[in-house]
Formats: C-alpha cells, sequence, structure tokens
C-alpha cells in the first residue's frame, strides 16, 4: 500500500500564523496516514505576508526545518536578519525565536517539518 498527494487536488487552508501579516496558504501532507513523529507542510506565502516571530520548546522542545522551494525571503532567527531563497534550507532548534516574510516579488514557497526534538 501507498499514499500519494497532488497539489491540484489537495486542500490548502488560508491562516495567520503567530500574528503575521497577512494569510500563509498551507498543505499538510500526509497527515495522520503517516507514523513518523513529525508534521509535514507545503506553505506559500504571497508577497509581503509573514510568519509571525514565535518561539517553540516551553511545553515540548519542537525543532523545524524550512526548505525553500521557489521565491526568496527574510528569516529572522535569534536576533539574526538571513536572506532565503530557492533550495536553501534552514533549521531553526527549540526555544529560538523565528520568523519569515516573503520579500520578493512573487509567492514563496517552502516544504516545512516540524516534530519534537529529542
Amino acid at each position: 500500500m501507498y499514499f500519494k498527494q497532488s497539489e491540484k487536488l489537495d486542500e490548502w487552508r488560508s491562516q495567520q500564523i503567530h500574528e503575521g501579516s497577512g494569510f500563509i496558504k498551507r498543505r499538510n501532507l500526509f497527515g495522520s496516514a503517516s507514523n513518523l513523529p513529525i508534521q509535514l507542510e507545503v506553505w506559500e506565502l504571497d508577497v509581503g505576508v509573514s510568519e509571525g516571530e514565535h518561539r517553540h520548546g516551553e511545553e515540548r522542545p519542537l525543532e523545524e526545518i524550512y526548505y525553500f522551494l521557489e521565491g526568496s525571503g527574510v528569516m529572522h532567527i535569534d536576533g539574526e536578519t538571513i536572506d532565503v531563497t530557492q533550495n536553501d534550507a534552514v533549521m531553526v532548534p527549540p526555544n529560538v525565536d523565528h520568523a519569515i516574510k516573503n520579500t520578493g516579488t512573487g509567492p514563496l514557497k517552502m516544504i516545512i517539518v516540524w516534530g519534537i526534538s529529542f
């Protein structure tokens, strides 16, 4: 048995996240079909849209990985600003402040993976 998803057929949700600016389009991949201890989503941010600054880990040690598929933007991580673009990957450890914003001229599309850090 296997599972397949298609961007054309999947449901996209739009949500403001961590008091960011605008709405992030989110598409969950495999949800409850997977037994891995992670969540995996595709996110798309229109120009100027952001995920607000936040941290994970006070209740559980959550780690996140961002992999950028297209577009460009900036991430704010622990007081630093870094540019991100297609094919970049960023890992944010638990208890580290972080945020992301699309500063490009088109959509910023990424895969985001998060799960409990061991």
